[in-house]
């Protein structure tokens, strides 16, 4: 039975997760982890299962949230589906390798890569650094290696790839809206390999708490889904109504403030 007092954490997680995800189209695992592995650790599950919980959990809940954001860019036309296909197989290899990986080195070495990924993208967002489009796409086997290592560092950092697909597009000439659609589309199977990646790797964990399914979560997926569906249509609605370069910046500063709390919980006591 999942403690009542923990239910508001997870809501009010949920809901910023999915408000951010539509106002800037970030992924929610950037938020979802580092308080994933705050709330884990406050309820004494296992330290060394603390992060790959919080990332297979985070990795389910965009395995939802994705479908969503799919139909909606598919809908206005902006998914190169050729180029999601031949993405798709390096992927799927890339999300159920890294998985395998992170099912096998400790939390602390997950956890610097993670901060560090996570101090790379809010630097980005700081700067608010585009790539030079400058070369045209690969063929099929260039896009299935690239996949492979899109959906390695995904599953590692339990993104929905966004921050590594839409750079890459751009830097081959696809249009941004084109390169934005068909990353949200491409997220899909990031989703996909990486749940069952870490349902898969984490199977055999005697240790893990009730409600777990593999390195899932089930009782903070589900809460964490009821509020991120809620609050994602208020930030879409506010996209175009809000200064995004400085509310880019202001979450950049909240990233690097939870991925310290966050190394903290986990380390600091």
């Amino acid at each position: 039975m999942i403690p009542f007092d923990v239910i508001p954490a997870y809501l009010l997680t949920g809901a910023f997760a999915g408000f951010f995800a539509g106002l800037l189209g970030v992924g929610g695992g950037v938020v979802v982890v580092p308080v994933l592995t705050i709330i884990f650790t406050a309820q004494g599950f296992p330290a060394r299962e603390v992060l790959h919980l919080a990332l297979g959990t985070s990795m389910a809940t965009i395995l939802f949230t994705s479908l969503s954001s799919l139909r909606a860019h598919h809908a206005h036309q902006a998914v190169l589906w050729p180029v999601v296909r031949q993405l798709t197989p390096g992927i799927l290899l890339g999300t159920m390798l890294g998985t395998q990986l992170a099912a096998h080195i400790s939390s602390r070495s997950l956890s610097i890569f993670f901060v560090g990924f996570m101090l790379l993208l809010a630097l980005q967002m700081i700067a608010n650094l585009r790539p030079t489009p400058s070369r045209r796409l690969p063929g099929w086997i260039g896009l299935s290696a690239t996949g492979s290592v899109i959906g390695a560092i995904a599953s590692l950092a339990a993104l929905g790839g966004g921050a590594l697909t839409v750079p890459y597009l751009i830097w081959c000439n696809v249009p941004p809206h084109r390169a934005i659609g068909t990353s949200a589309a491409v997220g899909l199977p990031i989703a996909v390999g990486g749940t069952l990646g870490y349902i898969w790797n984490g199977w055999a964990h005697a240790d893990l708490p009730a409600g777990s399914f593999g390195f899932v979560y089930l009782p903070a997926l589900c809460i964490i889904l009821l509020a991120s569906v809620l609050a994602a249509p208020l930030g879409a609605r506010l996209a175009h109504r809000l200064p995004i370069k400085v509310l880019k910046r202001v979450f950049a500063g909240l990233l690097l403030v939870l991925s310290a709390k966050m190394l903290w919980s986990l380390y600091g006591t």
